[in-house]
């Protein structure tokens, strides 16, 4: 077995939609980033990949390429994940924590749950994903950003 651990953080923008865990947010900011800036998806991107000891998403997919630029990080989670089968690993659980002030996103946790079983495939229940505040500590609780944590468990493939 090995664990992974990923974290990312972006800053709000007028202008963007909200995207997390694959699913569009309600809210009247956007975060800003070179792709589509879903922090909870490069959370576990970096969590695969550090599992796995393949370095980070900005090795794989960065921002200084136009290839990636405003690309759906549901594509880099696919890329990601086949990246990790191919090297000898498969999933078995993701624990995330989305760390923000608002929007408010117990509503939209289980359809990020969805979203990630289905990218990821792997069975329902697999993958968690929780939301906190900072109480108004920090950038996240000046309503600055968005944070997000995530820890990823491979198993090595049997041969």
């Amino acid at each position: 077995m090995r664990i992974g651990f990923g974290y990312d953080v972006h800053a709000f923008v007028e202008g963007r939609e909200l995207r997390l865990g694959g699913v569009r947010i309600e809210h009247p900011y956007g975060l800003a980033g070179h792709s589509d800036a879903d922090v909870l998806v490069h959370a576990v991107c970096d969590a695969l990949l550090g599992a796995a000891n393949l370095r980070d998403i900005g090795y794989h997919f960065p921002d200084s390429s136009d290839a990636y630029k405003n690309i759906d990080s549901r594509i880099l989670l696919m890329e990601t994940i086949l990246t990790v089968r191919r090297s000898g690993y498969e999933l078995e659980n993701i624990d995330a924590t989305i760390v923000a002030e608002q929007p408010k996103l117990s509503p939209y946790i289980p359809l990020m749950q969805e979203e990630l079983t289905e990218i990821l495939n792997v069975p329902p229940g697999r993958i968690s994903i929780k939301a906190t505040t900072t109480e108004q500590l920090g950038f996240t609780g000046r309503k600055e950003g968005i944070a997000a944590y995530a820890v990823a468990l491979l198993i090595e493939k049997s041969i």
